[in-house]
């Protein structure tokens, strides 16, 4: 709001007496600062007990007025400023991508599309956390297996059987604990599962390769074992 009573110690007598004798040809709150400051000089209008009730009370409707404007103002910046946030937010992998990756590619997909969330918000000591969490359950998935195969042989429920645990994990305690419910964009999944067909594609390329360079008798068992498309 602009400060009349500054304004007013700048004009001259008759230049207030003007804001006065004219006073529907200016705001209210000005003329009321001309009567304040005529009185200060000594010089009170003779106008004033008629007219200022009249221009306090318009004064106030108008200062009312403005501060709604102002609120309402403030308000659309708040508005615009939440939903440039809603636009801008980090791009994460979701929970949703990261449990469809943790299936077919195991744990670790999923798991590294975690902690690239956790590094591109800056959680290094969850990324730690999860590094430590995921090699800490491959050990003991080994030891289970070593455990399991002796007594039940192979079997295709293995992987989910191991997997579940750890995608529990990652949707339930990892990304409400250190991702949040806050907002972020859904980050692109094409470049990991790019990725993923191509790390298994090479596993199955060189699994391939190193059994061609064993013995005759050990290639018929591990084929027997593992038989190929």
């Amino acid at each position: 709001m602009e400060d009349y009573a500054a304004k007013m110690l700048l004009k001259s007598d008759a230049a207030l007496r003007e804001y006065v004798t004219g006073h529907v040809q200016y705001r209210e709150a000005a003329v009321l600062a001309a009567l304040d400051e005529l009185r200060r000089r000594g010089q009170p209008a003779p106008e004033e007990a008629a007219l200022r009730p009249g221009l306090e009370e318009a004064a106030r409707a108008q200062r009312a007025q403005e501060e709604a404007a102002e609120a309402e103002r403030r308000r659309a910046i708040a508005t615009a400023d939440l939903t440039v946030d809603e636009a801008t937010g980090p791009a994460l992998y979701s929970p949703v991508t990261i449990v469809l990756f943790s299936i077919p590619f195991t744990l670790l997909a999923g798991g590294t599309l975690l902690a690239l969330n956790l590094w591109r918000l800056d959680r290094k000591r969850a990324l730690l956390g999860l590094i430590l969490f995921v090699g800490v359950y491959l050990l003991v998935g080994v030891l289970a297996l070593q455990w399991a195969l002796p007594r039940y042989g192979l079997s295709s429920w293995y992987g989910p059987m191991f997997n579940f645990p750890a995608i529990l994990v990652y949707v339930l305690w990892f990304w409400p604990r250190y991702v949040g419910t806050g907002n972020y964009r859904s980050r692109s999944w094409l470049l990991p599962l790019l990725v993923c067909f191509g790390v298994v594609f090479g596993i199955q390329k060189l699994n391939d390769y190193l059994i061609k360079k064993q013995p005759k008798e050990v290639r018929e068992q591990l084929e027997r074992i593992m038989p190929r498309n």
